[in-house]
């Protein structure tokens, strides 16, 4: 599945509520949702330009929720699916690959986990999903293959 407009891509992240995910073995469990909120407020904080690396820490976990029992290629399906919509970027991060020839991406990738890390662990409001969607939208119009973005 390949979300098409942000609408559905926020349908997908608010339908991760309430999910949990245990992101180290042996590690307590943490809400998708919540972590998600918490990673990109995090990235927003320490590189507030950087709009890209925020929402690839925030839209991680629609690969929980659209293939639940695999994990080995969660991250590559995901960036796949997330593509066309948020563009070749945001789908790196989510693969955590960087691509070759591009400097500094290794740095934005350790940026991510450090986040993602600190995120499981912290506990502070980190607003609402609907605080995202500006960000999301432009993301998306400048990506769009159509420029047709809900």
């Amino acid at each position: 599945m390949e979300p098409r407009s942000v609408e559905e891509l926020m349908d997908l992240l608010y339908a991760c509520r309430g999910t949990l995910d245990v992101p180290v073995p042996g590690g307590a469990p943490v809400d998708a949702y919540d972590h998600a909120l918490r990673t990109a407020a995090l990235l927003r904080r320490r590189r507030p330009a950087d709009k890209e690396l925020q929402v690839a820490g925030l839209v991680r976990p629609v690969g929980r929720l659209l293939w639940p029992g695999e994990p080995a290629t969660r991250a590559d399906r995901t960036a796949d699916a997330v593509r066309a919509l948020l563009g070749e970027r945001v789908a790196g991060l989510v693969r955590h690959r960087p691509r070759h020839g591009l400097r500094g991406e290794e740095e934005d990738l350790l940026a991510l986990r450090t986040a993602d890390e600190e995120a499981r662990g912290a506990c502070f409001d980190a607003g609402v999903l609907e605080d995202w969607r500006t960000v999301l939208e432009l993301l998306a119009a400048h990506n769009s293959r159509l420029g047709a973005v809900e």
